[in-house]
């Protein structure tokens, strides 16, 4: 499988050695495995706080590569989707998937092995069971007052 981030040419194992706040674009993009969890849609717990995925994905999310159909012009149809960056983690590492390297970072814990910075293959994540690959229903097919009924256990 090719991987549809670019991680040539990157520092050898650079996320440890440098703080988020100073990655480049490619550094930082290279850093999202490729779970597609993120782009599920979630339910928090107004009392608690705790975040349930659910799988009922985001409409633009590929099930079979766990990525955006249309990433770079995503928000022309979703304009509420998220761009993380360094500046904004704090504000939303609370809801990001476990395995999520940019949460895992954030919180001074180390990637997994099968992340494709270590395990070198996009295809690790799958591998690992850790993607939504071939689980997820579609917003558009689920009304949100049903998702409390597709609440997933996150893979870890």
């Amino acid at each position: 499988m090719k991987d549809p981030i670019n991680r040539a040419g990157l520092g050898h194992r650079f996320w440890e050695r440098k703080p988020l706040s100073a990655m480049n674009d490619q550094e930082w993009e290279a850093l999202c495995d490729g779970c597609g969890k993120c782009c599920l849609n979630k339910l928090e717990d107004e009392d608690s706080g705790d975040v349930a995925l659910t799988r009922v994905a985001c409409r633009l999310l590929d099930d079979e590569s766990c990525r955006c159909a249309q990433y770079d012009i995503r928000h022309q149809f979703v304009p509420d989707c998220i761009v993380l960056k360094p500046g904004n983690l704090d504000t939303h590492a609370y809801w990001m998937p476990q395995t999520c390297a940019y949460r895992l970072l954030w919180l001074g814990k180390p990637l997994y092995d099968w992340h494709p910075l270590i395990s070198g293959t996009p295809q690790s994540v799958h591998d690992a069971g850790i993607s939504v690959r071939g689980m997820t229903l579609s917003e558009f097919d689920v009304p949100e007052d049903e998702w409390e009924e597709h609440i997933i256990e996150e893979p870890t």
